[in-house]
């Protein structure tokens, strides 16, 4: 009987393996589609994709025909690279534009989001509930009503057509330090009390104890974090004039494939 049984839980196994390797597959297709079409050239693109292009380019026009999706090109080129990565030096600068803002915002907004999440779950001060309700009024607030508030602070600081314009207010957004309170709460207060029997304090049970038992929950708001404001387009659009200035989000939301040579 233990041997049937552990053969149909060696079969469930396999099977679970199976079906988790082929979702797995199904959802990197596309990707790795993406991928290899990008060393096609101009030409064989048009005749694989030209009726979903001129579909995109007239709204409302009919497809008269399906695209032809081929993962392996006829003629491997690398024009398109070399023409985004070496010849035209703009994908590049908004890239690294891209880049700075987000690792800077990604590191303050951890940083300010943990020790404001620490207070308010493990230190006990005059309103502190209230306080809270606050911060969630203001993340459940659209950015649409916080747009008109974050540029008047902004030009009043002169930080129109700069960076800090969009740095700043994603540092201090306050879904970072909602996510983190609601997972610092589920942490028993007896590692904070022994560690202040030591003799530690606040910084030190936030460093050492805290930090290192959040590291999970720090990941998770990482990751959300980087997926936020990779693809902001709003707004940049508003905030940064200069185009030298714009991050890669806008760029890419005006790249038109038709006119790659």
């Amino acid at each position: 009987m233990m041997g049937r049984s552990l053969i149909i839980t060696r079969a469930g196994i396999y099977h679970t393996v199976f079906l988790s390797a082929a979702l797995a597959l199904l959802f990197v297709l596309p990707l790795l589609l993406t991928v290899s079409n990008s060393f096609m050239s101009e030409g064989e693109i048009k005749n694989n994709y030209g009726a979903i292009l001129s579909g995109a380019e007239s709204p409302g026009a009919a497809v008269d025909r399906y695209a032809n999706l081929k993962f392996i090109p006829d003629m491997v080129t690398i024009k398109q690279y070399y023409r985004v990565l070496i010849k035209e030096s703009q994908y590049l600068l908004m890239f690294w534009n891209s880049v700075f803002m987000v690792a800077t915002i990604m590191a303050g907004q951890i940083l300010i989001a943990s020790m404001a999440s620490f207070a308010f779950a493990k230190i006990d001060f005059p309103w502190r509930e209230q306080l809270f309700f606050v911060y969630i009024l203001v993340m459940l607030m659209p950015f649409q009503v916080t747009l008109v508030p974050n540029y008047l602070v902004a030009d009043w600081l002169q930080l129109i057509d700069k960076a800090g314009s969009i740095i700043f207010p994603g540092i201090f957004s306050a879904f970072g330090v909602f996510l983190l309170r609601q997972f610092m709460v589920s942490i028993p207060n007896q590692y904070i009390e022994a560690a202040r029997i030591d003799g530690a304090g606040y910084f030190t049970i936030f460093w050492r104890i805290i930090m290192p038992m959040s590291k999970n929950a720090i990941a998770a708001l990482a990751i959300l974090v980087f997926m936020d404001n990779w693809n902001m387009v709003e707004q940049p659009l508003i905030f940064l004039q200069t185009a030298s200035k714009q991050p890669l989000s806008l760029f890419l939301s005006q790249v038109n494939l038709m006119d790659m040579a």
